[in-house]
């Protein structure tokens, strides 16, 4: 029997990927809640992962491939900041991602919806959720 490969290894990687790039605040699974006195940086990504699936590689039925789609909702101050959390965050998605043990494909930019404006927020921010689909194999 064969060992599924590890959904947090994968998401650990996407994380540091993100984490590379020193001008990139990254939050995972969500920002910090400002009743909890936190104040939002100019520019910040979060990082919404999901469990992802493992794929059979043959006809035996051992499932040692992963691919999972990832959000990554960009924020910024305005439009621009908000693009520039994007650019950020494509960048250091390009390379392939590092997870032990495992081969990567590099990350495969789904895309997203346009640029949005969150008037909930004081003052108002704007964000867009871009998606990505990463696949391994076993080393």
């Amino acid at each position: 029997m064969s060992t599924p490969p590890e959904v947090l290894a994968h998401i650990d990687a996407v994380q540091a990927a993100l984490e590379t790039d020193p001008e990139l605040t990254v939050y995972v699974g969500g920002a910090p809640s400002a009743a909890d006195g936190w104040s939002p940086p100019a520019q910040y990504a979060v990082l919404y992962p999901e469990p992802g699936r493992s794929l059979t590689e043959s006809l035996a039925d051992r499932r040692t491939d992963f691919e999972a789609v990832f959000q990554v909702t960009c924020v910024g101050a305005s439009v621009e900041r908000c693009l520039w959390v994007a650019d950020r965050v494509r960048k250091a998605l390009t390379p392939p991602l590092v997870v032990a043990g495992r081969l990567a494909w590099r990350a495969r930019d789904e895309g997203g919806p346009p640029v949005q404006r969150d008037d909930d927020t004081n003052p108002p921010s704007w964000f867009v959720p871009v998606q990505y689909r990463i696949k391994s194999l076993p080393a």
